[in-house]
Formats: structure tokens, sequence, C-alpha cells
């Protein structure tokens, strides 16, 4: 028998556990270190976990709670007769802190430091016992009101008055809440999160229902004229973005509907909604006047400056309904060809104008079915020279 089956389901000795951090502390890989005592490298890993756990800092306590030496400050000013404002001054703290700290700990007469300190040590240990799981009555209570469907807030209002001389019956909504939805505050059952109006078994953040927003005075493609949808004029644009690495650059791509010709525009600066405008109307005011009639875009923030751009160039803007990528379907189509050569998660940025012109010219010399074998450049020309 080797010696590492000899030291399974026994414990090492101290002086094992010395030579194993002399070994790993000399560079030895945890294999090597394993071999030579007569351990598995678990054994090690379990050993150093424990030593780096012994080693840890113990909790700083934040500054914004009363330390011990405060609290012994507050009980001998409270000896002399000092007002809680007096108090409050020479700690800096404010009033109403040091009112707290003496009404929750035996008010004037009784109040000491050292069982003050005690008791707010044990409020903070952690984890902390769920108050629902702690009274089983108050659980169930709560459980049946939500089975009638009624709502956390409902629920914690009406404790109130169900039971005015039962402190013990008194809960907060978010305490529900946090048992139904935070794993680790689960005292209620989980199917119970079914009887909430949402019905949904995780939390959505309040305030902004649609992270992406409204842009200000929209004007929707319902309302973009007749001959932008057929096809049948020239000077209808659609465009969008193409994201780099990390969401850190991007190129904006304008696709004329009848031609299917490209326009890539550089992004030097960003894509926030002002470098766009100005990129998108600097390229934009070098079309023909005549092929500049709407662009389509999605609902992305980088165009709400798109009331100064429209001022500007003269086209007007229409924006796509949300989730619905094929009313841009040429602009779409256009950028999967683009990523031929712009890989997704590649880094933009190093791309110059010039760079995107090449590609530009690449791809709008590219014959293409939908336009019975012509070219892009050849149809965009053969409009731009008749208007």
């Amino acid at each position: 028998m080797g010696r590492r089956e000899a030291k399974q389901g026994i414990r090492l000795t101290g002086a094992e556990h010395d030579e194993i951090h002399r070994r790993v502390q000399a560079g030895e890989s945890y294999t090597t270190a394993a071999a030579a005592i007569g351990c598995s490298t678990r054994s090690i890993q379990r050993l150093l976990a424990r030593g780096r756990r012994a080693k840890r800092r113990p909790r700083q306590r934040s500054a914004h709670r009363l330390s011990c030496a405060e609290r012994e400050e507050i009980s001998r000013r409270l000896l002399v007769g000092d007002s809680f404002r007096q108090i409050a001054k020479r700690l800096g703290r404010a009033p109403s802190t040091v009112s707290r700290e003496v009404h929750a700990n035996g008010r004037r007469a009784t109040y000491r430091a050292w069982s003050a300190e005690q008791s707010a040590a044990h409020r903070n240990l952690r984890p902390r016992t769920s108050k629902l799981a702690a009274h089983p009555t108050l659980r169930k209570e709560v459980e049946r009101r939500l089975k009638e469907r009624w709502s956390p807030q409902q629920i914690a209002a009406r404790l109130v008055l169900d039971y005015s001389d039962d402190l013990t019956m008194r809960i907060s909504h978010e305490t529900i809440y946090q048992s139904l939805f935070i794993q680790a505050r689960g005292a209620l059952r989980k199917e119970l999160t079914t009887c909430l109006r949402t019905g949904r078994a995780r939390r959505r953040p309040h305030g902004r229902t649609d992270l992406q927003g409204r842009l200000p005075d929209m004007v929707m493609i319902s309302d973009r004229p007749a001959e932008a949808v057929d096809r049948a004029v020239p000077g209808h644009w659609e465009g969008d973005l193409i994201i780099g690495k990390g969401g850190k650059s991007a190129i904006a791509t304008l696709v004329e509907r009848t031609s299917r010709y490209l326009v890539l525009v550089h992004l030097p600066d960003g894509r926030r909604a002002e470098q766009v405008r100005s990129a998108l109307t600097r390229e934009v005011i070098r079309l023909p006047t005549q092929l500049r009639k709407t662009l389509t875009w999605d609902q992305g923030k980088e165009m709400a400056g798109h009331a100064k751009f429209t001022i500007d160039t003269n086209v007007s803007v229409f924006f796509c309904d949300p989730h619905a990528p094929w009313q841009r379907g040429s602009n779409e189509n256009t950028n999967g060809l683009l990523r031929q050569y712009f890989p997704k998660a590649s880094d933009l940025s190093p791309h110059t104008q010039a760079d995107l012109n090449a590609v530009a010219r690449e791809l709008n010399a590219r014959p293409r079915q939908t336009l019975q074998w012509m070219k892009p450049c050849e149809i965009f020309n053969a409009v731009a020279s008749t208007v």
C-alpha cells in the first residue's frame, strides 16, 4: 500500500501542515506537494483555504455606526445630565442618532455602554433569521392573505389594524417581497409568487419600465410617405449602428432603399447622440439634394438629435416600431454582410473613414440577386445622373 492510500481518512499532523506550507511557499504545485506528503490535492486546498479564512481581517465597522468609545461617552454625559443635543454636538452626530441609541437601550436612567455595545453586536450578526421564519403564526397569516391575492402592502397595513396590540404580528411589505424573491431570505413558499399581481418570480427595478426610453418628438414609420415604402422613388434611406467589442466603438451604416447603395460613417468620437448626429450630417449633405428624402432608424438613443439632423440636412427621420428590425430590412441585410469585414466582438476604432469607404466600394460593386444581378453602384449612379 502506497503512502497516498495510507493517508486516506487520516488527519494530517502538525509537522505535515508545516511541510505543506513550506513546499507551497517554495513554489511547488499542489500535485507535487501532495505526492511528497502522501495526501490528496484536495486536502491541501482545504488546508490552505482554512488558513486564508483565519487570516481574514475582522469586519470593519461602518463610520455611520456608533463606536464603543462613543457609547461610553454617551453613558458618561447622561450621568452628568447633558441633553441629547449637547451629547450629539460633542460626538459630531445628529441628535436623532443619540436619541435612538438611548431609547433602544434602557433610556436615560439605565443606559450602559457595555450592554448597548453587546446589543448592537447581536443585531449586526449575519446571516440574520427572517422574521417570517422566526414567527410561524405571522408566516401563516401572511401566506393566507397572499393566497387571497392581497398585495404585500395591503397585508402589512392590515396586520397593524387586525393585531394592534401584538407587535410580533407586524411586518413590512419589503420583508414579504424579500422572502418571496431572495433565495437566502425565503421563508415563504415560492409558489406564492404566482399570487402576486405580476406573477413574477423575480423583481424588476422601479422607475424606468422601458430601459431604452422614448425619444422626444418621434415620427413613427407608419407615417412615412408611401413612395418610400414601395422603393419606386430613390432617396429614402435606412440606418443603424454596428457595435464593436464591449460597446466601445461603432460604425454608422446608411443604405439607400431603391439601389441598396451603402454609405459607411466613421464615428471616431463615440456613439452618443451629438457625435452620431454630427457624423451623419457630415456624410449626408455630400449626397445630391434629390437623393436626400427620408431616413428610417430604430429607436436607439443615438438618434436623440434627429430634429436638428432634419433641420441641417432636410432629411425627415422616421422610427421603426420596437423590436421590429424587418422594417429596416435592407439595412439589416447589409449589416450582416458587413460582419464579413468587421466581425462581432472586434474593435472597430482602428478603422479610418478611408477604410470604411474601401469596404463600401467593394460591397456596392457586388452584384445583387434582388437587383437582378445589377450592382448597387450602377443603379445609384444611374439614378444620381438623372436627378
